[in-house]
């Protein structure tokens, strides 16, 4: 857990930089695997006939779950005939107490979902969000206990839905915060869709510190002033692009 993404915001930290580094480069053998077959995927799923959305909700205190939902998304647009919709969740904390935390403000040109009925519109989502104490962050939480009269209806079942987290330390939750969240979908009826070893060898690199579990991406954000490294975007990339194209295959079935 700790500071950071994990349970114990830093006065230290430094906002990062709300912009997302380019696409790591494909000759990077530690970050992009040669290996990962999602390829395989996607070229399975032909024509569903129809443009598919894949939304990609989050929530993100300092950056760093919006910096791999950005990559997420980048990742999904590859995909052809996948619309990707990138929102942010509700802030349950106000103005003041974000000011004390140094958190920066968010970027206006993510809009906040405007509703939870929104999600109706999904063929399959994503959600993004840091841990507290090896369970979602709190306005996440918060979002899905809005979702009530979806839940009543089974609006979401079977709808694919996957994970990825922002913890502060290597211990603090990487596929806690992932498998505590399951219990959300599994009362929607969703169908959760982890990564696994998909990755190929990017999954086995112990050359560098890399956030990220078979449940989905993920960052590591210690002390807050450590940015996304290129294998932790790159394994946001694929997941955006596995999840892409397991929505389109689905649709085809």
């Amino acid at each position: 857990m700790g500071k950071g993404g994990g349970c114990v915001p830093s006065k230290k930290r430094q906002p990062p930089a709300t912009t997302v580094a380019a696409a790591p480069s494909s000759s990077s053998a530690a970050a992009v695997p040669r290996d990962a077959p999602e390829e395989a995927l996607d070229s399975a799923a032909g024509e569903s006939g129809r443009t598919l959305r894949l939304y990609i909700v989050f929530y993100s205190m300092y950056g760093h779950v919006e910096a791999l939902a950005r990559q997420a998304a980048a990742g999904a647009g590859a995909v052809e005939g996948v619309e990707v919709v990138l929102r942010r969740v509700p802030e349950t904390l106000s103005p003041e107490v974000l000011e004390k935390m140094q958190a920066p403000a968010k970027d206006p040109a993510v809009p906040v979902i405007a509703a939870p009925a929104d999600l109706e519109e999904a063929d399959g989502v994503l959600f993004g969000f840091p841990t507290r104490y090896g369970a979602m962050a709190a306005q996440m939480k918060a979002f899905f206990d809005s979702t009530g009269s979806l839940w009543e209806k089974q609006r979401l079942a079977g709808k694919p839905g996957g994970f990825f987290v922002s913890t502060g330390t290597q211990g603090g939750g990487q596929e806690t915060t992932a498998w505590t969240a399951i219990t959300q979908l599994v009362h929607h009826g969703m169908l959760f869709v982890p990564i696994g070893y998909t990755f190929g060898s990017g999954m086995f690199n112990m050359d560098d510190i890399r956030g990220g579990s078979p449940y989905g991406a993920g960052v590591f954000a210690g002390d807050g002033s450590r940015q996304p490294s290129e294998a932790e975007l790159a394994l946001a990339e694929h997941q955006g692009k596995y999840m892409a194209a397991f929505v389109k295959k689905l649709a085809q079935a």
